[in-house]
């Protein structure tokens, strides 16, 4: 307990700190890249409670219009759209209950995994350079070469946990050393079937939640934690500098 405490006080100390700084890194800017970073907050805040998602029968009447060309309008839609928090779930639902389970299957797990990568770049471009040093802090140095070490297997038993929302860990391992190859390894993989299972029960939306769907899904959930376990008993070699990988 004495040691929890003391990382917590260790953690509460560096959030305080990473706030301060970025209030002062903020501060320095020139007003013109104050003005065009807070419009593009604003921005992302307005489409995030503001952006509805289109209805199945708006979908299917897309899906009639389009075409063939609908599965890739469908595909884009939904990598733009995972981009902000909003839950995934309809989206995968609504591959399986237009494209059918096998196309379905394969639109919804390469899109999450393409939306996820997009996410780690586009939070890293961002503010990679920026958070870069702050990596060594003693609170977070551990959990950092965890995931450099072994990003896949966190990432991995994290993505197949569905009350792990999926924008969240995608920022939370943009901030991480963990490498862009075995992250997007490891979100497929783990992702598949938990999205795969939405997929192959689109067609049973009825309003009433299938048991064999809850079973699955809390099995799926067991396996990520043991993952975690599993990762967390494993040694982890340290020294080295932290650092973000593209």
């Amino acid at each position: 307990m004495a040691a929890l405490g003391r990382w917590v006080r260790s953690f509460t100390g560096f959030v305080l700190g990473l706030v301060a700084d970025a209030w002062r890194t903020v501060l320095g800017w020139p007003v013109h890249r104050k003005v065009l970073v807070a419009a593009a907050l604003g921005a992302f805040i307005v489409l995030t409670l503001t952006v509805d998602l289109p209805s199945l029968a708006t979908l299917r009447a897309w899906s009639d219009s389009a075409g063939d060309w609908f599965v890739v309008a469908f595909w884009l839609f939904y990598v733009a759209v995972t981009q902000l928090p909003v839950p995934r779930t309809f989206l995968t639902l609504a591959s399986g209950i237009l494209f059918g389970p096998w196309t379905g299957a394969l639109v919804a797990v390469t899109a999450t995994t393409v939306s996820a990568v997009v996410s780690l770049g586009v939070v890293r471009g961002l503010i990679g350079e920026w958070i870069r040093p702050r990596l060594d802090h003693p609170a977070v140095a551990g959990i950092n070469a965890r995931l450099r070490q072994r990003g896949w297997l966190a990432v991995g038993s994290l993505r197949m946990i569905a009350g792990v929302p999926f924008f969240v860990l995608n920022c939370a391992c943009a901030l991480s050393p963990v490498r862009v190859l075995p992250y997007a390894v490891a979100t497929c993989v783990g992702s598949a079937p938990g999205t795969v299972a939405l997929v192959f029960f689109g067609d049973t939306l009825t309003g009433h939640a299938d048991p064999v769907v809850i079973a699955f899904t809390v099995a799926l959930a067991l396996v990520g934690l043991v993952g975690l376990a599993v990762d967390h008993r494993m040694p982890v070699q340290s020294g080295g500098r932290s650092r973000v990988e593209a």
